[in-house]
């Protein structure tokens, strides 16, 4: 699951999405002010009227972005929305090639390392591919979960195809024959929310899950190799309250430094690790804290990490490294300018303001019916042991007359 607004980054293009529209501009000063932005609402709509099992029209949504993603490039960018539209870009400069129909709303979308597809995963658990050199052409099943869908990756190789599900389970399949399974990473205990092979290393993934962990993982052994408790890193609950449950939002890292950033859903706190890829484990670093509930945060190279936050005065954070310690860049030229064109655009943004965890529903339930049934036994006890128990002392039970008794 995605929240409606979103920061993606390649090279120095940056775009942010808030309901159904994006704007891309570039990170650098001297691009001057040139926006590009898409409102999917005035997109062509399918031609042909979707119904449901009773014949009647289904919701043809809203035109909200669900998931959007650059190309390795950066020469294409994708984007679905609710309305169920694939809708597929050139970057250089930028144009929309095309608006396609998905069967159904999805969840998560990846380039192939080749630029030669888009995989698309939805909540019925299903990933299509769609061919970017045909932009018109339809997508192509290639394989199904039994669960719903919440995140898809491809290795740099494009041998592997790794999906997540709601049902705790990281798959790895071929890509070739996507009904050979190389392997399966388990190990968490709920929804797994997020997935990210690490650049430069391309047989480690990193997971995170409803289950407040982030894990690294050799994915082709489905060997787990290090494990982070994210619930640690919290500061300690009020006296009453409870500790909020920790999902990924997002996974980000810093080729420079092997550095991962880590944001969590409604979490205004980003948390920083270390990748020792020699050793195969993960180091926490330190929390970066902020005022403001952060939606969204991607890396770029040249420049450090950038922070998308619910903050009208100053929407765009740069944070960078200073002695050991990542710290927000207190003056610069390209965060005053992306800024001030966002806040001109603050409409497309204020409707995510305060807005409920997207993975609130996918949380499994759980029923205590234990206490319950101790709670009853306990009072049956209780009743027993205030009854007189039965015998001499009991009341007297009655029983037939004999002969002795009536004279006979």
């Amino acid at each position: 699951m995605a929240c409606s607004v979103g920061l993606a980054l390649c090279g120095q293009t940056l775009v942010v999405r808030g309901g159904s529209r994006f704007l891309a501009a570039s990170t650098a000063c001297s691009d001057g002010d040139s926006v590009f932005t898409y409102d999917c609402s005035a997109a062509e709509k399918t031609s042909r009227e979707n119904r449901g099992e009773d014949g009647q029209p289904v919701d043809q949504g809203s035109d909200t972005i669900l998931a959007s993603t650059f190309s390795t490039s950066g020469s294409h960018f994708a984007l679905t929305d609710d309305s169920k539209r694939l809708v597929l870009f050139r970057t250089k400069p930028w144009q929309c090639l095309s608006v396609r129909t998905v069967v159904r709303r999805c969840t998560a979308l990846t380039f192939t390392a080749s630029e030669e597809k888009v995989l698309v995963a939805d909540k019925s658990g299903d990933v299509y591919s769609f061919s970017v050199s045909e932009p018109h052409a339809s997508g192509q099943l290639q394989l199904g979960h039994l669960s719903m869908l919440l995140d898809v990756a491809v290795s740099p190789d494009d041998r592997f195809v790794l999906t997540a599900d709601r049902d705790e389970k990281i798959r790895v399949s071929w890509a070739a024959a996507p009904h050979s399974i190389e392997s399966f990473c388990l190990g968490h205990t709920e929804f797994v929310s997020r997935i990210f092979v690490v650049p430069g290393h391309p047989g480690l993934l990193l997971s995170s899950s409803g289950d407040s962990t982030l894990r690294l993982w050799e994915y082709r052994s489905g060997r787990q190799l290090h494990c982070c408790h994210l619930a640690g890193l919290q500061e300690p609950a009020e006296p009453g309250g409870h500790q909020v449950r920790l999902a990924a939002s997002r996974i980000a890292f810093w080729a420079q430094e092997d550095c991962v950033a880590l944001l969590c859903d409604c979490v205004p706190v980003v948390y920083i690790f270390q990748l020792d890829a020699a050793a195969r484990q993960l180091e926490f670093r330190q929390p970066m804290t902020f005022q403001h509930r952060v939606w969204d945060v991607a890396f770029e190279e040249a420049q450090g990490l950038w922070v998308l936050q619910d903050c009208p005065e100053a929407p765009l954070v740069l944070c960078r490294p200073v002695g050991g310690q990542w710290q927000a860049v207190p003056e610069s030229a390209s965060v005053e300018r992306l800024s001030r064109c966002l806040r001109g655009n603050w409409a497309m943004l204020e409707g995510s303001a305060g807005a409920d965890s997207a993975f609130h529903g996918l949380y499994k339930a759980t029923f205590d019916n234990m206490t319950s049934y101790l709670k009853k036994k306990e009072e049956r006890l209780r009743q027993r042991r205030r009854s007189p128990p039965p015998g001499p002392q009991g009341p007297a039970k009655r029983g037939r007359v004999g002969p002795a008794a009536l004279g006979c």
